[in-house]
């Protein structure tokens, strides 16, 4: 093979690949995911597990070592890969979250957590469908706030590979375990 034939293979093969690239990520942009997100005061009153959160129980006492998790809010949300939806919670916090892509049973995704105006934590990720990530550490009332996010994609899987960037403007404690679906 002559090196102009070498080079035009190579563009060519360059053109597919960024072909099937963009393909994969245009099926991953209509891709619908659903966010569960249920902000959680943990305290230490001895009151137990609100029922409903029982499923998380364990979970929660084995990670956060308080003797009362009381569910204050559940919001649940649904967005297409690539459109950024919004969480308010307590405290005057808000939580962006943007999945980004879906392949196979993962979906990549950027959270960020705000406190007022300020961003304070803004991280990219993966989760499994029906995982769930607990974010611990913002101080409400006589307690912690404790924020799980459950992630679900109720369509089918498109491959699309990306890696992760993590980046913290505030230490906060963060937990990935596998769940139920609410």
């Amino acid at each position: 093979m002559s090196y102009r034939n070498t080079g035009t293979l190579f563009t060519v093969l360059v053109f597919l690949f960024a072909t099937a690239g963009a393909r994969a990520w245009a099926g991953s942009q209509s891709k619908l995911v659903a966010f569960t997100v249920d902000s959680v005061l943990a305290a230490d009153t001895n009151k137990g597990i609100d029922v409903r959160i029982a499923s998380m129980g364990a979970r929660l006492r084995k990670v956060f070592s308080y003797t009362t998790y009381r569910l204050i809010s559940r919001q649940r949300r649904r967005t297409q890969c690539g459109r950024m939806t919004g969480f308010d919670l307590p405290g005057g916090r808000i939580l962006h979250v943007e999945p980004r892509t879906v392949v196979g049973d993962t979906i990549g995704m950027e959270l960020v957590l705000f406190q007022g105006p300020r961003p304070v934590m803004t991280t990219e990720l993966r989760l499994k469908r029906h995982a769930v990530l607990m974010i611990g550490g913002p101080h409400y009332e006589q307690g912690m706030l404790i924020i799980a996010i459950t992630v679900d994609t109720p369509g089918s899987h498109d491959v699309l590979v990306h890696e992760p960037r993590i980046h913290q403007h505030q230490r906060l404690h963060a937990v990935s375990t596998p769940g139920q679906a609410p």
